[in-house]
């Protein structure tokens, strides 16, 4: 049903509203920036298109009648409605870029091919990765969302999703088949092992990893170090050696064949990767958008 068949001039219903709260003609005109005779002026014409007396006049002050309290509670319930879809818009139109964070590991292995499944359903959207392997830090308004690993209640923010994940060695097919296969070659001597420099000691090195499966090794040292788990990865495809695979990093290689599991011995991660979003945020609704893709495709 049209609304200009059915409500008053919405200019007079703005007018009523305002001199109820300020139950004074003049104030109201103050508020809206026009003149009190304008104000006096819509509320009659609202009163005839009404057959209704809304106001009762006394000298130097007005009464709203109970149909005008009415109407004019209404009215202040509708105008914060809209005037929180407003600013809901208007907020989507100022923060319509969103930043994640995440390491480098994490971003180029597991956020970046996923990413075209969101800018699928939200084209729209503006994303901003920000990949490092360092700290965020939540409480300084740089990102909007981090996924985090670690354990979790987190005091600068808010775990909204959680996954597990485990670790075993990883190498090329063919690097593999020179093992014998990939059979449990851990007891071997000569072992050409690649490591991260880590400086999180939540990161497993080939030290912790042997510890923690009880396999005995002849004290079997990595031959190849980077500071990223990314060269890490390459370098393991490239058959360079055998590598610390974190099943959630290294699951795409597995499924295209660059990479292999090497053995069947296996480590579950202490540690969790979070989804987490500052304890103190503002309105940002495309941010909640994302946030909530993101906890449902980390919890797949």
């Amino acid at each position: 049903m049209p609304i200009r068949k059915n409500f008053p001039s919405l200019n007079a219903l703005v007018v009523l509203e305002a001199a109820v709260r300020h139950r004074s003609f003049t104030g109201a005109a103050a508020e809206l920036g026009v003149t009190q005779a304008a104000v006096s002026r819509q509320v009659a014409q609202l009163e005839q298109e009404l057959d209704t007396l809304l106001f009762i006049r006394r000298h130097r002050a007005i009464e709203p009648t109970p149909q005008c309290q009415v109407l004019a509670s209404s009215l202040a319930l509708s105008f914060a409605n809209i005037a929180q879809s407003v600013e809901m818009v208007r907020s989507t139109k100022r923060q319509e870029t969103v930043t994640v964070g995440a390491t480098l590991a994490l971003s180029t292995f597991w956020l970046l091919p996923r990413m075209g499944e969101f800018r699928k359903l939200h084209p729209s959207a503006q994303i901003r990765l920000m990949s490092q392997d360092s700290r965020f830090n939540l409480n300084s308004g740089d990102v909007d969302v981090i996924i985090r690993y670690g354990l979790p209640p987190f005091e600068d923010g808010v775990v909204l999703a959680s996954r597990a994940d485990e670790v075993f060695p990883v190498c090329s097919p063919a690097y593999a088949q020179r093992m014998g296969g990939g059979q449990a070659p851990f007891r071997q001597a000569g072992l050409e092992l690649i490591e991260q420099d880590a400086i999180d000691r939540s990161w497993y090195s080939w030290q912790d990893w042997f510890m923690r499966t009880g396999i005995a090794t002849a004290g079997a040292q990595p031959r190849l170090r980077f500071n990223h788990y990314t060269d890490v990865l390459q370098a393991a495809r490239a058959g360079h050696g055998i590598a610390l695979g974190w099943g959630l990093l290294v699951q795409s290689h597995l499924e295209d064949g660059t990479l292999v599991r090497l053995g069947d011995a296996v480590v579950g991660a202490e540690g969790r990767y979070n989804v987490v979003v500052p304890v103190r945020r503002s309105l940002h609704p495309l941010r909640d958008i994302f946030v909530e893709w993101l906890a449902a495709s980390l919890s797949k």
